[in-house]
């Protein structure tokens, strides 16, 4: 029996255009690395550099080792001047990231199904790819006014050794939460990186109103609808615990 949700959170409880979300967050985080003294295109591209190093993790250290290793590597930073960016960059995510806010789409859907499961006795995961900081996170979460308390779980850069769709990232939330797959439905707004928890046996559901579909998965082979038509499926889901 189904007793946990894992939410996805860019697109899928935080409803924007991933496009629109990179240009704004670039314009921003260029800022912080100027003042550092930093080139701004070059910080750019360590940032990609650090991602592309998150994302090809295979589960020996966490994101965040991954990360700061692959922007320093391409701007031949020392360790000093890696923990001078780092501190900068939390900061940004407490304060100037949350500029980023104007591009969300309102909607009080999210707030109030966290809500309405959390009633029902559901335990709540935020799994949302690990690229950023906690501090990153949790200033998204504010945008759509979720209160990280109410989360069982929430993946973050420091805490996974996996990204998606590395099935890897989903085996590290089950032992976590220690929950089996089938115990579990995942929500997420990309059939690529988040429908593939459907391969280690979890439910899944597609949220369709910012789709992420790169590749042109056939989307039809996955329940799917839109965040509103979301809500009306899980709010039918029986009371738990």
């Amino acid at each position: 029996m189904i007793d946990t949700i894992l939410f996805d959170l860019d697109g899928t409880l935080l409803p924007f255009s991933q496009d629109a979300f990179i240009g704004v967050y670039f314009t921003e985080l260029k800022k912080v690395f100027v003042k550092l003294g930093f080139d701004a295109d070059q910080s750019v591209a360590a940032v990609w550099a650090g991602t592309k190093a998150m994302i090809m993790n295979n589960g020996s250290q966490p994101n965040s080792q991954r990360f700061w290793q692959g922007f320093a590597d391409r701007l031949s930073l020392d360790d000093e001047q890696v923990k001078i960016a780092e501190d900068a960059c939390d900061s940004f995510y407490s304060n100037e990231f949350n500029v980023v806010k104007k591009i969300m789409e309102p909607t009080d859907i999210p707030k109030r199904l966290i809500k309405a499961m959390l009633q029902k006795g559901y335990s709540i995961v935020l799994a949302t790819n690990p690229l950023f900081p906690m501090c990153g996170v949790e200033s998204r979460m504010g945008w759509a006014g979720l209160d990280p308390l109410d989360f069982l779980h929430i993946t973050n850069y420091s805490n996974s050794t996996f990204c998606k769709p590395n099935l890897g990232y989903y085996e590290e939330i089950f032992t976590k939460i220690n929950k089996a797959p089938d115990q579990c439905i995942m929500i997420g707004n990309n059939p690529a990186e988040d429908m593939c928890a459907r391969e280690l046996g979890a439910a899944t559901f597609l949220v369709t109103d910012c789709l992420e579909n790169e590749t042109g998965m056939d989307i039809s082979v996955f329940q799917h609808g839109s965040l509103a038509e979301l809500e009306t499926y899980l709010t039918s889901f029986p009371d738990v615990g």
